[in-house]
Formats: C-alpha cells, structure tokens, sequence
C-alpha cells in the first residue's frame, strides 16, 4: 500500500489516469484503491460540516515559508521552530490523511501510527504521527497537482517537475484548484495543530514563491542551503530507499540522478528570479553548517530579523529540544569522484552562491 491510500477515490483515479502500472506493483495499487473508497464519504462529510469553519481562519500572523532543496537541513528547522506553541502546521497523520483530519483522525489515527516505523529508515530521524511534516503527499491526496505524484510515476518526474514546481503547462482551471486546494489543507493544519502562525516546510516549495505569496501577500520565508556536494549524495541515498514502498513503476539510479541533478538547477533558476518579490525584510537565507554549530544563536537571528515575536518566551522548549536530539548522530558522507564530477557540472553556481569550496 502506497502514500496514496490517504487519497479519496475520485482524486486516485485522477492521480493514475492514463499512467502505466508495472505488473509487480499492481496488489500495492489495488490496496491503496481500496483504502480510498473508504475516504470518500469521509472527505465528503468533512467538507461539508468544517467549510464554514474554514473560511473563520484568519491569517493575522503572516505564515512562514522554510525553503531549501531535499537534505538541506529544512526539517531539522521546522522541527525546532515548532517548538514554540505559536505555529500551526501539517502533521504526519495530515500528510497522509489529509481528507479525513477534522472528522476522520479517530478512524486512520492509531492504525497509522502502529505502522510506521519509529524511525526514518534512510537518516535515523524519529517519526510520529503528530510531528511536524511536510505538505506535498497530503497536497497530491486532495487534487492530481503535486510534484510528489513523481514517487508514484518516477518515469513522469521531469514532467511533474515542469507542472508542479515550474508551473509551465498548468492550465488557468489546474492552477486554480491547485491553490484552493493548499489553501485549503494550511486551513486544516491551523485547526488541527491550534495554530496561531502557519509554519511550512516542504522543499518543493523553494520555486514557489510567486505562487505561494498569491495566497499570502505578506509571507515570510527562510531558505536554508547546505554543502551540494551532501545534498547530492543525501538526495539520492534518500529518493532510492523511499521510492520502495510508493512506486508503481520502477526507474533506474541513473535516471533518478539525472533527474536530481537537472529538476535542482530548474527550482533554484525560478528561485533566484522570483526571491526579489517577497516583501523587504521577509527573506532570510542561512547555511545548514552556521545552523548546526550554534542552533539557539541562528534561532534567534531569525526571530530578530524576520519578526517571529518574542524569542525569550519559547527559549527553554528551544534548549530542551535542542538537549533531546544532542546524541542523534547524522549520516556521514565520503564524497565519489564521480559525485564531484557530476555535482560541479550541474550545480556550479551554488558553491559560489552560498559560500563552499569546489
């Protein structure tokens, strides 16, 4: 069964529409297909009885945005900053059963959480279905736009790449439901999680700033880069391991590399072009080393710089957060030769950009 088992059926047959299934994964399909019927009348119900409630949430705090491309360091952020109470966002059980949160929880919740692993496999990091996660698998269970339909169909993940992150080749009617649609699950995640800021992270995001302050005009966004020679290997370590248990077609290491290596120059072009819309003031671009060698002083850089409120307030459930993970040990990286290669041939410009050595 596959991440798209949270899906409702209508959106599942969208999503599969005219894609070819291997044979070998045509049970995990079927279990996932399954599963979704079951949401329907859920989704449905859930609709009609919170959309008053929806449209209630107001956006007085503006969200913030964590940017950065996969293995960059965005989910350690979002996981600290969401210590402090004030921020609202996706969790885990609503980045997978996105249409059944305000009515359905008591339903998917406990059977969700017997199977997940403790851990992510593929870095060690903790799992729960309470935790803070990103939006894009529960984003692709409410409408066919996501860029993470690629976990499904990586034969299609230029494609998604062009759609979904570049937003070339989406019609005016697929870039509106698009944006009701996101809208609508940060609605969600602020009711579920009691928010009074939305706080994102979800990589996909980082070329998606014009489309991302249409919703939020006065947005905040941090982006964060790491060394891409890391992100690079890390990338690909990770895109292999979990595209195991999500694939419905198979696709090769080369052409997952090919892929990271091209959809990575494509995100940080629009990136780059679109970073000169945001507001003055509401842009911060750190680097993942100056995080991780003093996280409460970077912490507190970005609450000074980008406004956050008071940083004093959330400084002992920073600090105890900070304790708690003080022995997670990361995965270490010895770079191939043909890694260099390939890395300084793509990604050039971003050694220069963000201050690391070729």
């Amino acid at each position: 069964m596959s991440a798209l088992a949270g899906s409702t059926y209508s959106n599942f047959k969208r999503v599969i529409e005219g894609k070819e299934i291997e044979k070998q994964y045509q049970k995990r399909l079927n279990g996932s297909g399954i599963v979704t019927r079951f949401i329907e009348p859920i989704s449905k119900y859930e609709q009609a009885k919170n959309h008053k409630r929806l449209q209630e949430v107001t956006f007085d705090k503006a969200p913030l945005f964590i940017l950065g491309h996969w293995r960059s360091g965005t989910t350690h952020l979002h996981n600290l900053m969401c210590q402090d109470q004030q921020f609202g966002y996706v969790t885990t059980y609503q980045g997978v059963f996105p249409n059944a949160l305000l009515s359905g929880q008591w339903l998917f919740k406990s059977f969700m959480q017997l199977a997940m692993p403790k851990k992510r496999a593929t870095d060690n990091v903790e799992l729960s279905v309470n935790y803070p996660q990103e939006e894009e698998f529960g984003l692709g269970n409410m409408c066919p736009h996501s860029y993470y339909n690629f976990w499904y169909f990586p034969q299609h993940m230029q494609e998604y790449a062009k759609k979904y992150l570049l937003f070339e080749d989406l019609t005016d009617r697929e870039y509106q439901e698009w944006q009701n649609t996101y809208d609508t699950m940060v609605r969600k995640a602020m009711i579920n999680t009691n928010g009074e800021r939305f706080i994102s992270k979800n990589p996909p995001h980082t070329s998606r700033i014009k489309e991302l302050l249409a919703l939020y005009p006065n947005a905040k966004f941090i982006h964060i880069a790491r060394n891409p020679y890391t992100v690079f290997e890390s990338t690909i370590k990770f895109f292999m391991a979990t595209i195991e248990p999500l694939k419905f077609q198979d696709i090769s290491r080369e052409q997952m590399e090919e892929n990271i290596l091209r959809i990575y120059v494509q995100m940080y072009e629009k990136y780059e072009r679109e970073k000169a819309l945001i507001p003055e003031g509401n842009l911060m671009e750190i680097r993942f080393e100056d995080l991780e060698q003093d996280n409460l002083g970077m912490l507190e850089k970005i609450y000074q710089q980008l406004d956050l409120g008071n940083f004093e307030e959330s400084r002992p459930a920073f600090e105890a957060y900070i304790k708690e993970k003080s022995g997670y040990k990361k995965n270490a990286y010895k770079y191939q030769e043909n890694t260099i290669q390939k890395v300084q041939a793509y990604w050039k410009d971003s050694f220069e950009k963000w201050g690391y050595e070729l």
